[in-house]
């Protein structure tokens, strides 16, 4: 806790003369995005807030945004905790991803299309993979989705998907083979990428649909044999 918190006050300066509690659930859903807290994770109102410099009831309200996100639970004289996925949680989140991202690439309309920042978390994700970082690369992953919707230029949509995508990253906290789950899926990013600078949509939108039935089948079958189907993970 102590190196997690830690960033959080490097977070403070973010904050400014305007803080909030939409500001602070921003900076606590960033670090729930990138692996800092953990599934399970109990929030200490007292330590976060110290960190973060916020008084009390800027934090509370702060997680009961997140909590409505489904990132956090409040559990009665325990405290807030970092969400723990069910298998259904899962099944869902990836439902969301396939009608939310395929329809952004359908939509596109004619090329050429802006992909500077989709060739670079590319690159991010091959440049973690080279240095074994596979923590990083699954993080890379999520920033190319991330990327991906963005090309739809609607603040909704990206408003949308900020939560999907972070309790996307919840998901991946259960993978025992973190390469296994994301290596294969570096290429893949490549050939969507590479399509879409082809000007083929269409044949982006059957490689994206595809990724995410095989990425769905590759999550579902660490949950089954972590849990039983449909019980949450302790």
């Amino acid at each position: 806790m102590a190196e997690q918190l830690h960033g959080l006050a490097d977070d403070r300066a973010l904050l400014g003369r305007t803080s909030t509690a939409e500001r602070v659930s921003d900076i606590l859903r960033g670090r729930i995005a990138e692996g800092f807290f953990p599934p399970g994770t109990r929030l200490s109102e007292d330590s976060i807030g110290g960190a973060l410099g916020v008084s009390r009831n800027t934090l509370r309200e702060a997680f009961r945004l997140l909590t409505h996100e489904r990132l956090l639970v409040h559990e009665l004289n325990r405290g807030v905790f970092v969400r723990v996925l069910t298998v259904e949680d899962v099944e869902d989140i990836y439902r969301t991803r396939r009608l939310v991202e395929c329809a952004v690439v359908r939509g596109l309309g004619e090329p050429p299309y802006s992909l500077e920042a989709l060739g670079a978390v590319v690159e991010e994700g091959q440049r973690a993979a080279r240095e074994g970082d596979w923590k990083a690369v699954g993080t890379a992953n999520i920033h190319f989705h991330r990327e991906l919707v963005a090309l739809a230029g609607s603040a909704r949509t990206d408003e949308l998907m900020r939560s999907v995508f972070a309790e996307l990253r919840l998901a991946f906290h259960v993978v025992d083979d973190p390469k296994r789950l994301h290596e294969p899926y570096l290429a893949r990013n490549r050939q969507i990428q590479q399509a879409l600078q082809a000007g083929d949509r269409e044949a982006a939108e059957k490689l994206l649909a595809v990724y995410l039935d095989d990425s769905l089948e590759r999550v579902v079958d660490v949950y089954r044999r972590r849990v039983g189907e449909g019980d949450a993970l302790s």
